[in-house]
């Protein structure tokens, strides 16, 4: 909604509640990849959906998470997170787009007693539809902003209880 008269009760209902479920699959995402639940992350894609990650990856969503999943397997830890996510909702049509900023923490598995974090600040750009009353994304084109890796000692590094999978404490609680 920009600006202007407040739309009618039932409009505003239907744009809120699209919003709400978009802003849960961009969620969902970050969680399935956190998680290393392939089946969580394939939510967020309508199954004909494309990813546009720049120089990396561009072509299938389904192909972008293959892509993604083999990197990630590298890695002993990551976390991502969405915010700043700005939606416009077209209901005539069921469509919508969206920008959400994402920050991205990823940790090498340590060789000769070091590690590295890698930092990543971007956006997604996203195209969604509503078909069969589930949003998903279209296309999604990602825009790299900011970058950096720091190196250390593993030793300095806490033990973390979070897992990478569905043993993470997470599940427990939604479990259902």
């Amino acid at each position: 909604m920009r600006g202007g008269s407040v739309p009618a009760t039932s409009e505003l209902v239907r744009k809120l509640t699209a919003k709400l479920s978009i802003t849960e699959a961009l969620h969902r995402y970050c969680r399935g990849l956190d998680r290393m639940d392939r089946t969580v992350a394939d939510t967020v894609w309508h199954a004909d959906g494309t990813a546009d990650y720049g120089p990396d990856y561009r072509g299938s969503a389904s192909g972008f998470l293959d892509f993604v999943w083999a990197y990630h397997a590298q890695l002993d830890r990551h976390s991502h997170q969405v915010s700043n996510v700005l939606i416009d909702v077209d209901d005539a049509a069921g469509t919508a787009v969206s920008e959400s900023y994402v920050s991205v923490w990823l940790r090498t598995h340590p060789v000769d007693g070091r590690v590295s974090d890698l930092f990543h600040r971007g956006r997604y750009i996203d195209t969604w539809s509503c078909r069969d009353d589930v949003w998903g994304i279209d296309h999604r084109t990602f825009v790299a902003d900011l970058y950096r890796e720091v190196t250390h000692t593993a030793s300095t590094l806490g033990t973390p209880s979070g897992r990478r999978d569905v043993n993470d404490p997470s599940y427990m609680a939604f479990k259902a």
